[in-house]
């Protein structure tokens, strides 16, 4: 999957546990899981926003896109020669 997401790093920054960090957030640790391990399909601006109010980040420190190996780059982004 080319989106990485980094809540693992940011959440070791932090010395944050993953019950802390669902708590203030407002999600079950179930479902922070889902999110460290790149297993969900999508994200609510809302809870975004509420991870970057927590951590005291952006949205770019939590999630990077990596292109897959057999990925031309200009072609993931739309480019055309």
């Amino acid at each position: 999957m080319p989106i990485v997401v980094r809540i693992d790093v940011e959440l070791a920054k932090r010395k944050m546990s993953v019950g802390e960090f669902a708590d203030r957030v407002g999600l079950t640790p179930a479902n922070v899981a889902v999110l460290k391990n790149g297993r969900a399909k999508a994200v609510r601006f809302s809870t975004l926003e509420a991870m970057c109010r927590v951590l005291g980040c952006q949205p770019g420190d939590l999630l990077e896109w990596v292109p897959d190996e057999h990925e031309a780059p200009h072609a993931a982004h739309g480019a055309r020669r």
